[in-house]
């Protein structure tokens, strides 16, 4: 079973890494629509929007896995789910234009994730304050 320690700091970064995917996300179509402006041109452009996907993933499963063998609250998977629902359907499906749908839906998508990591971080902070109570 993986340390305290390290499933707070693998959520901690999990949080950080979705809300940044969230951010990014709303910024990207902003930046792409003002670089001509400003003489510059996306020349071989590479879309990490499924490789992202992907990691978050297996991030996701893998800290709330081990949260939940800690503290049991099935709350922080009601977020993940439909977080990384959004996020699969933005990134592989139609939805995957780089269009103002496709960054509402990431955006969405990667802030449940943020929150689902921050939830379960409370929550086993909380279950090992309750184990090493008196």
């Amino acid at each position: 079973m993986a340390s305290p320690t390290a499933l707070r700091n693998a959520d901690r970064f999990g949080f950080a890494a979705s809300f940044l995917c969230a951010v990014h996300c709303a910024l990207l179509p902003v930046a792409l629509a003002l670089l001509p402006a400003f003489g510059f041109t996306v020349v071989g452009w590479v879309d990490i929007d499924q490789a992202f996907v992907v990691f978050a993933s297996l991030l996701g499963a893998t800290t709330l896995s081990l949260g939940y063998r800690r503290h049991r609250a099935f709350r922080a998977w009601a977020l993940l789910l439909p977080g990384l629902g959004l996020v699969w359907a933005g990134a592989f499906t139609a939805l995957h234009t780089h269009g103002f749908t496709h960054a509402a839906v990431m955006v969405s998508g990667g802030l449940l994730l943020a929150a689902a990591h921050l939830v379960n971080l409370r929550l086993t902070h909380a279950a090992a304050g309750s184990v090493s109570a008196p």
